[in-house]
């Protein structure tokens, strides 16, 4: 009767753990985003004011944060046999 007990927590445990592992992943991919974007506003941006994106930090930060989230969403396939 307790293995089955401990057995649900280690599945617990390890579900909660896969949860935050992708949370970091997310997070960490969408800051390292936006501060590229905002990198590519401040080096690189528009000073004439027609661009679109990258003559507003916001909008570069918020473009580069976007790029980050999606690549986040990326997963790296396995072996296949």
């Amino acid at each position: 009767m307790e293995s089955r007990n401990e057995n649900k927590i280690w599945q617990h445990a390890i579900g909660v753990t896969n949860t935050l592992n992708t949370l970091l992943k997310t997070g960490l991919f969408l800051s390292m985003g936006a501060c590229v974007g905002y990198a590519y506003y401040h080096f690189i941006g528009c000073a004439s004011g027609t661009c679109p994106i990258t003559s507003n930090p916001y909008i570069s930060t918020g473009y580069g944060a976007f790029v980050g989230l999606v690549l986040s969403w990326a997963k790296k396939e396995g072996k296949r046999k």
